[in-house]
């Protein structure tokens, strides 16, 4: 199937979603490797922002490149686990000037804006997606460790429902190339700097419980994570640790990227459909986990969230 997407291209670049996560990097890097190992007559290369310090562990990252060279344009473009052009960030400058595009992607929002898709909004992860476009015997170690990390982060470590009986078939594969799975787990997923678990104690601590404790919500201005010494790349996770609350279901958490702006997390677990939601305001993502931005304050960003997540339950056949 990959021979078919290369096609003719001497030249690849492939590239991901703004802030990119640990599906982003595995599947951008995963393929990487593999065309780079298998298909030495081609030329490929990763455009990325700048990487999670913990995914920093991958081979190969150090080629990753974070600006476009002078002049530099591609047989074709790859965008991997990205809903949109926009999401590129600066390597859409790149999609627009490649003589094809192709996108993989599983996000639900996902309309198809390349000139050839292989979308599956029920995959687990876009690393899934990748590995099924690969000839499993010539997929090396390298390969192998960065699909199975973005196929574990995507996934929650296999405990959400998008990991499917296949999702568990190419992990069992991936491993079988001598990835070590327990120390990949706990070196990217689980592991925090001490300054990672205050913030998350902090969100913690002055989370809000509403709408008859459905619903949890918290946040964290930029002052605050000034004086905590963390960044965007920090906020990891505080989402899906409220979803665990019992009874709740749909947890909503919000880091303030400029004065009242909210880059806004959401996360569900079974009735409401959280990507409408993000759509609704310009956002996107899956059923169950979705993102997007919102002006206002953080009352303003709860009420707002509140009215659309109340129309769903109910009305839950208009979900």
């Amino acid at each position: 199937m990959l021979n078919k997407i290369l096609k003719d291209a001497k030249t690849i670049a492939i590239g991901g979603h703004i802030r990119p996560d640990g599906d982003c990097v595995g599947s951008c890097m995963g393929l990487y490797q593999y065309i780079r190992d298998n298909y030495k007559d081609r030329k490929a290369d990763v455009y990325l922002e700048d990487i999670p310090e913990s995914l920093k562990c991958l081979p190969a990252v150090d080629m990753i490149r974070h600006e476009i060279p002078a002049d530099e344009r591609y047989d074709l473009f790859i965008s991997l686990d990205c809903g949109d052009k926009e999401r590129l960030g600066f390597s859409g400058a790149l999609f627009d000037t490649a003589g094809r595009t192709y996108c993989i992607d599983h996000h639900i929002s996902n309309l198809g804006f390349a000139q050839e898709d292989y979308i599956v909004p029920d995959a687990s992860s876009t690393s899934e997606l990748v590995y099924n476009l690969l000839e499993d015997e010539k997929i090396s170690l390298d390969t192998a460790t960065a699909l199975y990390l973005g196929i574990v982060h995507d996934t929650g470590v296999f405990q959400y429902s998008c990991a499917t009986p296949s999702t568990f078939r190419a992990a069992a594969r991936l491993l079988e190339k001598g990835v070590d799975g327990p120390k990949l787990i706990q070196d990217t997923f689980y592991e925090k700097t001490y300054a990672q678990n205050q913030i998350l104690g902090r969100a913690l601590l002055e989370s809000i419980l509403f709408m008859d404790k459905t619903c949890i919500a918290s946040y964290v201005t930029k002052k605050t994570m000034d004086f905590y010494g963390v960044g965007v790349k920090d906020m990891d996770g505080i989402v899906s640790q409220l979803r665990l609350t019992k009874g709740v279901e749909v947890a909503i958490f919000m880091y303030e990227v400029e004065t009242n702006v909210y880059k806004v997390s959401l996360r569900s677990k079974d009735r409401i459909d959280v990507c409408k939601i993000a759509r609704y305001f310009g956002g996107g993502g899956h059923r169950k986990a979705a993102g997007l931005t919102m002006a206002g304050t953080y009352r303003d960003v709860i009420n707002n969230l509140s009215e659309r997540i109340e129309a769903q339950m109910e009305n839950p056949q208009g979900r």
